[in-house]
């Protein structure tokens, strides 16, 4: 692999870093500012939305640039971000501070895939994008639970200095190591927009948010899940999430492994598995060792259909991927935010800690269906012109992201 992707991948585990360690600072912080704690929590939802909202506005306001320059100026967006929430005097410039650190979070891995994928030959283009989406992996084993203790021992703003550093050092990689990429000819916002006429890069999309939503609906309450039904301490929480970001690392790995060999047959496994084991994860929860395997599971099954699902919008979004792209890292996103809420919901309804993990098992399984139906839509698509067929090594009516 090409050392440009070491460089993307410090640039994904400073984001990574700065997006989750958030949630170990929160007490901290609306001590400092004197808010409540669901106050202190629109810290993790404005970031989600800026990712929503920055993925599409940054892509397209930046389809005039070449794309290593992109990078950099999303990466300095990134660092300028975490340097205000660093040196915040109020809350409201705190939470502004995290909604600028967002707006890169989108586009950087949108058109880093892109642009990970661009450096390898095309029977390697999903390792590409998992070597990227290590740093990001990495960041839920090491930055973030390092990111809490510094927090924890010295005070936040510490935090948020030192990933703003972070961020520095990957801008210069970036600078140094990503080779000159300009920007393709023909690439036009139009040109852009017409990949969203294909029912196939929509269908991925609607996977993303369903399938990593299933995760999210589970993650996001799993302190109380652990503390109040498993048994766990507060304290052990933290290391519980160390153990799902090695979840997520591992399935990183297998994802960008077997996409590039069996894409759709991968996302069949996977989604499945991620159904199966949430909803055993209700029962599970009861004891301590059966819910620490359960988290690790979720981990690695629901970030095994990341690489899989970038790479499948990337191929099917044809001569205009960067916007596509993009916006299925802000579906991601969206698909967190979704999960969340209706966790929230059961929860509120009165159905226990543990009923997260059936919304959960039932999102993951609506994104299942949606794989069969997609790989059903490819087997009636009609049979390539017979100019196209000349030039293929074999005559097959299925996508280009099979081969």
């Amino acid at each position: 692999m090409p050392l440009a992707l070491l460089a993307l991948a410090v640039g994904a585990f400073g984001i990574g870093t700065t997006e989750f360690v958030i949630m170990g600072l929160l007490p901290g912080i609306a001590a400092d500012f004197g808010v409540s704690i669901p106050t202190a929590g629109l810290l993790v939802t404005g970031y989600a939305l800026g990712v929503v909202v920055g993925a599409p506005l940054l892509t397209v306001l930046g389809g005039r640039v070449s794309r290593k320059r992109m990078l950099m100026v999303l990466m300095s967006l990134f660092v300028a971000g975490n340097i205000l929430s660093a040196l915040a005097p109020s809350f409201g410039m705190m939470l502004t501070g995290r909604v600028i650190a967002s707006l890169a979070h989108g586009s950087f891995f949108g058109i880093g895939s892109v642009v990970a994928a661009g450096l390898v030959a095309p029977d390697r283009k999903a390792g590409a994008i998992a070597t990227m989406f290590t740093g990001l992996t990495v960041a839920n084993i090491v930055g973030v639970p390092l990111g809490t203790f510094i927090g924890q021992a010295v005070g936040w703003r510490t935090t948020f200095a030192v990933v703003a550093a972070l961020g520095v050092v990957g801008l210069l990689g970036i600078a140094r190591l990503v080779p000159a990429m300009p920007r393709p000819e023909g690439a036009r916002l139009g040109r852009e927009l017409t990949a969203f006429r294909n029912p196939q890069v929509l269908l991925a999309m609607a996977m993303t948010v369903l399938g990593f939503g299933g995760v999210f609906a589970a993650i996001t309450y799993i302190a109380p899940m652990m503390t109040e039904v498993a048994g766990y301490s507060e304290g052990a929480v933290t290391w519980l999430l160390v153990l799902f970001g090695t979840g997520m690392f591992l399935g990183n790995l297998i994802g960008g492994r077997y996409a590039d060999r069996a894409l759709m047959p991968l996302l069949y496994v996977t989604l499945g598995g991620l159904a199966v084991v949430l909803a055993l994860f209700t029962v599970a929860a009861h004891s301590k060792v059966l819910a620490a395997v359960a988290v690790l599971l979720v981990g690695a099954l629901g970030f095994a259909t990341v690489p899989p699902l970038q790479k499948r919008v990337l191929d099917q979004a044809h001569g205009a991927p960067t916007l596509a792209s993009a916006v299925n890292i802000g579906a991601f996103n969206l698909g967190n935010a979704l999960a969340a809420w209706l966790g929230g919901l059961v929860i509120a309804g009165g159905f226990g800690y543990t009923s997260p993990n059936w919304v959960g098992a039932a999102l993951a399984a609506a994104a299942l269906g949606l794989a069969f139906w997609s790989a059903a839509l490819e087997r009636r698509a009609p049979a390539p012109a017979p100019a196209e067929a000349a030039a293929a090594p074999v005559r097959t009516p299925v996508a280009p992201v099979q081969h």
